[in-house]
């Protein structure tokens, strides 16, 4: 303002300054700002990692995390496994209740997979931490579930000694008394493992943990001991009846075997005099109970995989188990189990056979007496996954699965249908085959296991023509009426009775379903001719359109990648480095070998340098083998020089085979002899040209094309080629395997070292 001049007061001359407004900011939403339930369930579905991580950004929040129990308990380790670095985490978890960590902590100690022991009492440490862990694994679940460890520590057993199953055993028996909460899950173990032993006072032993497991409150306990009553029931008309009653009492409380059980005796022959529309409401309440489809085909695309690569996976499987002899019901639980963890986990394709192989080793544990071991699984996957591989996806699959192992399956809905209307055996032969089928494709799946059971049953009497075809009894009983069951029955008819199936690279049809009901057991249903589209649509009243198929095969690559992938590729990689393998154990030139000594040196080198397959003897996978050298016994094989006349045949040892004194005998004789009913599955089926041999107890020569099922152990047929010198075991002082060491992966040398045959020029 300048001096000298005066203003005045108008709104021209003066005016107070406006005053800015201030926008008010929105208050920024954070983690912190939640409610601390809300944040509590969201740390829950959280990997181990990002908990860690988000535990370390705030103070708050890292109280929040060490104080909630119900964190830990939830928290995710999916794809992780037990190591020295992360054991800590792993324990931390599992003591509050994590049952995932405990489980791979237990598997981990009892396989001495992942964490880092001295040799020096390694057994009885790491027995005595599997042990530690398997008891929070059973105690994290619902005191109602199946116990399900035992599996883990059943028979056999080291005979030397020093066995980690022994000492888990031991462990828990003493832990029987200390733990009162989880006495009767334990005693329930501990009676299983025992029942499988053959000597009758271990047996007896086990009838009496049984008895203490059921008045501790285990219903699992219960219903076996009801089982072994049963027997001696039958033939006394009130004891039975007072068995049914107690039986009814099992399965008010859940047990679902139960059931199962109780739902038979009421089709059969109501023992407990009810009125027959309730005997069908209580069945029928049974089907309707069942729990909804684990997965279905969208679900597979979604993670990657699709239909085709699941009947590949299916029908591999199927070859494995009539290969072993395994039951139907066996791989009925085995390919569930592969489905619930397919609905839950995304599996790349290369680790797709893996699960399914994991799958069957431990359903073969829990359902039967015969089991498949890890070794053999190894070996039947061509050695494409090694030892610690199987063992972490055991751990994955137990995991997931809440070691809830075996679930009603469509074989045990039919097994309900069949005491309604018993049928011909040729028609029961026909549902198993039918069954058996629909198990191949992904499609059936999705069709809740008690009506796909009634479609199935449908099918077969309309395929045999009985009438009536679908009795009031049956939809008394099963809850489903004819129409609502006509078109699952198509679906059935369209699916397995197809042509259009699946081939593998070498353009050979996956059928090995067929084959397996080509035994004269199931008097050779699949060759029987089956009723056309046209008659049966006259039989089921519906209209003769023709139904669409979806095609299953995909393009001829994508085919060839998933089958060629643990067979044809580890081929290829063998091939690959043969020529840099053979220089350090050659000491002549390749190329001055004759064509015979080419094919011997080719298979002999083939084997040995692939022997990494891990293991113990039989099934002693836990016991703690040492690292030893092995002797050898230099045999010198001479071509003579009439070949006809004198013929030596050689053949590399694995550690449970050795010559017999006939064989030795025949071999100094010069006389010929032949293994051609255990030859190595690498020599054959792999290459399009060969022509398979199949060993008596495995399949016929006609199989579907996997390479890895075709023999039961590794033998070659080498021809005699004069100036090789082949080491072998010598006979009666068999070595014990090497143990191997532990990491995931082992180094070429390492290999070479476990393989147990070498070879000299």
């Amino acid at each position: 303002m300048k001096a000298g001049v005066h203003h005045c007061r108008c709104s021209k001359c003066f005016s107070l300054p406006t005053r800015k407004r201030v926008k008010k900011r929105t208050p920024t939403l954070t983690l912190l700002s939640l409610p601390e339930e809300v944040v509590v369930c969201v740390l829950k579905w959280l990997s181990a990692e990002d908990l860690l991580s988000v535990r370390a950004v705030h103070s708050q929040l890292r109280d929040l995390v060490d104080s909630r129990p119900s964190v830990w308990a939830r928290v995710s380790f999916r794809d992780r496994w037990p190591s020295p670095d992360s054991i800590w985490l792993f324990e931390r978890a599992a003591e509050r209740g994590n049952f995932e960590a405990a489980v791979k902590l237990g598997i981990a100690y009892l396989y001495n997979e992942g964490p880092s022991l001295s040799d020096e009492g390694r057994a009885d440490v790491c027995g005595r931490q599997a042990s530690r862990f398997f008891s929070l694994a059973e105690s994290a679940r619902p005191p109602t579930a199946d116990p399900f460890m035992w599996l883990f520590i059943r028979p056999p057993w080291s005979p030397s000694g020093g066995c980690c199953k022994a000492v888990v055993y031991e462990q828990l028996r003493a832990e029987c008394d200390a733990n009162t909460e989880r006495k009767g899950a334990l005693l329930h173990c501990l009676a299983r493992v025992l029942h499988l032993f053959d000597e009758e006072e271990k047996r007896a032993e086990a009838m009496e943990m049984l008895e203490a497991s059921a008045l501790s409150g285990s219903v699992q306990s219960s219903y076996l001991l009801w089982e072994h009553k049963l027997r001696g029931a039958t033939a006394d008309p009130g004891r039975y009846l007072q068995c049914i009653r107690t039986l009814r009492d099992y399965a008010a409380k859940g047990c679902w075997q139960a059931q199962l059980t109780l739902a038979k005796a009421c089709v059969s022959g109501n023992p407990l005099g009810l009125v027959p529309r309730v005997c069908a409401d209580l069945v029928a309440q049974l089907f309707r109970s069942c729990p909804s489809p684990w997965t279905c085909p969208e679900d597979l695309v979604r993670r990657g995989l699709n239909d085709t690569m699941r009947y590949i996976l299916v029908d591999w499987l199927v070859e494995v188990a009539t290969m072993k002899d395994f039951s139907s019901l066996t791989l009925h639980v085995t390919v569930a189990c592969v489905d619930r963890y397919l609905a839950q986990r995304a599996v790349p394709k290369a680790r797709l056979q893996l699960l399914g192989i994991a799958c069957m080793v431990v359903c073969t544990r829990y359902m039967s007496k015969d089991i498949l071991t890890i070794r053999e699984a190894v070996w039947l996957t061509d050695n494409t996954y090694q030892y610690e591989d199987l063992v972490r996806m055991m751990g994955e699959v137990i995991a997931v699965l809440g070691g809830k192992i075996h679930t009603p399956t469509l074989l045990d809905y039919t097994e309900v249908l069949r005491c309604v209307l018993p049928l011909e055996r040729r028609s029961e032969n026909l549902l198993s085959y039918v069954c058996e089928l629909s198990l191949l494709y992904s499609a059936l799946s999705v069709v809740p296991a008690p009506r796909l059971a009634s479609a199935a049953l449908l099918l077969i009497r309309a395929l045999h023509r009985y009438v009536p075809l679908w009795p009031s009894q049956m939809e008394e009983y099963s809850g489903f009426g004819r129409e609502e069951l006509v078109p699952s029955a198509v679906k059935l008819y369209v699916k397995c009775f197809s042509q259009d199936v699946p081939r593998d690279y070498r353009h050979v049809s996956l059928t090995g379903v067929k084959q397996r009901f080509e035994d004269d057991v199931y008097n050779q249903i699949s060759k029987d001719p089956v009723m056309g589209w046209a008659e049966l649509c006259q039989v089921l009243e519906v209209s003769e359109t023709q139904p669409q198929v979806e095609p299953l095969s995909p393009g001829a690559a994508e085919t060839h990648t998933f089958l060629s992938s643990p067979h044809s590729h580890s081929k290829r990689r063998r091939e690959d480095s043969m020529q840099a393998h053979r220089g350090s154990f050659l000491a002549t030139p390749t190329a001055e070998l004759s064509s015979q000594e080419e094919t011997l040196l080719g298979d002999i080198l083939d084997w040995s340098l692939d022997s990494s397959c891990s293991g113990y003897e039989g099934d002693q996978e836990s016991e703690g083998e040492k690292e030893t050298e092995t002797s050898v016994v230099a045999v010198t094989l001479e071509l003579e020089a009439d070949p006809t006349e004198r013929q030596l045949h050689c053949r590399a040892l694995s550690s449970e085979d050795s010559f017999s004194e006939e064989e030795c005998a025949a071999a100094k004789e010069g006389e010929a002899q032949t293994c051609s009913k255990k030859r190595h599955p690498w020599s054959e089926g792999l290459r399009p040209d060969s022509s398979p041999s199949t060993p008596t107890d495995a399949l016929d020569s006609h199989s579907s094309g996997y390479s890895s099922v075709q023999s039961s152990s590794p033998c070659l047929h080498p021809s005699p080629s004069p100036g090789f010198r082949l080491l072998l075991h010598p006979r009666g002082s068999a070595p014990r395997q090497v143990k191997r060491k532990n990491g995931s992966a082992h180094s070429g040398e390492e290999r070479e070292r476990e393989g147990g045959a070498f070879l000299r020029l």
